[in-house]
């Protein structure tokens, strides 16, 4: 309990720093269990800070259910951006709506419309944006930072659970009795797409489950994969 404390403690005083120091703050919440730590502090703590997420058109239906469920439970306003349906429209009279599963380029290619176009229009105007990454979610997140220069989107990002372990974030989402997805308790440990996103089995990694005919090194979508610059910890 005293070491979940301090980590809370220290997460409230990152979240407080960028608001202080890059103010307008917007936390792009996928609803994985990570960012709904961040929901339930950022609506406790720093309600200034702006939330969103990307519907990209192919979630679960549990993901949508935990959409209304914040809604219902935070004051704090989740708003919602979806891909250009003309993008769209035009990815699938060329590809097929599935084509995401014949090549690298053709999933990334979708990923990029689905959600990286998406996520420029939602960071537009802001100077700093939050995100639920921890490092042992993947390997390509071993090099993050709490608090870097993302020079892509040309604004400050923060890290704030980089630290968290997958067992500190359940006993948070538990103690505080904080809304998850459903789909969680069915082994699903790392959501995105319904298309793309598969149970995993005991000792698979936990990103496994995501584009799983892929090899782990592609095992990104576009939106965190961008060269940042560490400027200073908080």
């Amino acid at each position: 309990m005293i070491e979940l404390q301090k980590k809370i403690d220290q997460v409230c005083s990152v979240l407080a720093n960028a608001v202080h120091d890059y103010a307008p703050v917007i936390f792009a919440n996928s609803l994985g269990a990570e960012d709904m730590v961040l929901t339930d502090l950022i609506n406790k703590y720093q309600p200034s800070i702006e939330m969103f997420s990307l519907d990209t058109g192919r979630l679960p239906q549990e993901t949508y259910d935990l959409m209304q469920k914040v809604r219902a439970h935070y004051s704090v306003p989740l708003k919602i951006f979806f891909p250009a349906t003309q993008t769209v429209e035009k990815y699938v009279a060329l590809n097929g709506v599935n084509g995401f599963y014949d090549s690298v380029e053709l999933r990334k290619s979708c990923c990029h419309m689905r959600k990286v176009e998406p996520l420029s229009r939602a960071l537009a105007g802001k100077r700093a944006w939050i995100t639920g990454m921890r490092r042992e979610q993947a390997a390509t997140r071993g090099v993050l930072q709490v608090s870097g220069l993302d020079a892509d989107n040309g604004l400050q990002k923060f890290n704030p659970l980089l630290d968290w372990s997958n067992a500190d974030v359940w006993k948070y989402l538990k103690q505080y009795e904080v809304p998850y997805n459903e789909l969680h308790d069915r082994f699903y440990p790392s959501i995105g797409c319904a298309p793309c996103t598969r149970a995993i089995t005991p000792g698979e990694d936990i990103r496994s489950g995501r584009w799983w005919w892929e090899n782990a090194q592609n095992k990104e979508c576009g939106l965190h994969v961008n060269k940042i610059s560490p400027i200073k910890q908080v």
